[in-house]
């Protein structure tokens, strides 16, 4: 492991949260294009290199190594409160969840008969709701049968539902503390679309929470006090209202973030073929 200065960290708005002389450490380094950072309650880190096809796993303490060959082209990982993953695998076109004894199931393949597009994020609440994107970058445009891109929604019990049918690609998603509100980046848009949840996991409300984001908007996270940050040129945090707070300069553009640890206070970036950490104030 390694350790940088944190290259170009601005201070946009004054908040509760001091993120000034954060020192940034690159964990993993050599892969082809990392995204899809996820941190598991079993205390290891998910990411992955979509190009290469496989999902790493880095273990603190320890160097990357490898967790899934032939993962069918992996982009957005997440876990759920059992420790279950799930993964966005866009050569397959395809959303699935490993089992905790390794056993992989597929949850969603098609909409109404057709093919998806390529899922690329993926959130799963405390409650078991599964929320993913599904756009199409690059050759994958060439392949679509859907005449849209997705947000879906996969409840606990019931049938899969389209919560959005965005203009743009839905790329990123992340859910605030409370599970109320689901945040999307959009890649065309370069914004973030807010919807409101209701118990049951459907959306309603949607607005534009952040626009005229530098760079493409990729992964969310979401920190305990509900500030949100976006993968993009460099990591962008706004708070729950969408007021700019801080930006975290790096070496190059990033795709994917995810807090974890112990405390829960890292801040993990995915950045073309490497993985950064950042040690932050609040969980």
């Amino acid at each position: 492991m390694s350790r940088v200065l944190l290259l170009g960290a601005l201070c946009l708005a004054c908040g509760a949260q001091d993120f000034s002389d954060t020192e940034l450490a690159r964990l993993a380094a050599g892969y082809r294009f990392t995204e899809g950072a996820a941190w598991s309650k079993d205390n290891f880190l998910i990411f992955s290199d979509t190009p290469s096809d496989r999902l790493l796993k880095w273990v603190p303490g320890s160097r990357a190594e490898v967790f899934r060959e032939d993962a069918h082209g992996p982009s957005g990982n997440a876990f759920d409160a059992l420790g279950r993953l799930y993964t966005c695998e866009t050569r397959l076109r395809r959303v699935t969840r490993t089992e905790k004894n390794g056993k992989i199931e597929t949850l969603a393949d098609r909409w109404e008969g057709k093919r998806l597009n390529a899922p690329a994020g993926i959130v799963v609440s405390k409650t078991g709701h599964v929320y993913f994107t599904d756009p199409a970058f690059g050759y994958q445009q060439d392949h679509r049968e859907l005449d849209f891109y997705g947000v879906y929604h996969i409840p606990p019990k019931g049938q899969m539902e389209v919560l959005a049918k965005p203009t743009g690609r839905p790329h990123g998603i992340a859910l605030s503390p409370n599970g109320r509100t689901l945040y999307v980046s959009n890649a065309d848009e370069h914004n973030i679309r807010a919807y409101d949840l209701d118990r049951n996991g459907e959306a309603s409300g949607e607005r534009v929470l952040v626009s005229g984001i530098e760079g493409v908007p990729g992964g969310l996270a979401v920190d305990g006090d509900g500030n949100l940050f976006v993968a993009a040129n460099g990591v962008f945090v706004y708070d729950a209202q969408g007021h700019p707070m801080h930006r975290f300069g790096l070496p190059d553009p990033a795709s994917s973030c995810a807090l974890g640890e112990g405390d829960l206070k890292s801040l993990f970036v995915t950045a073309r073929g490497f993985v950064y950490r950042l040690r932050l104030e609040t969980k």
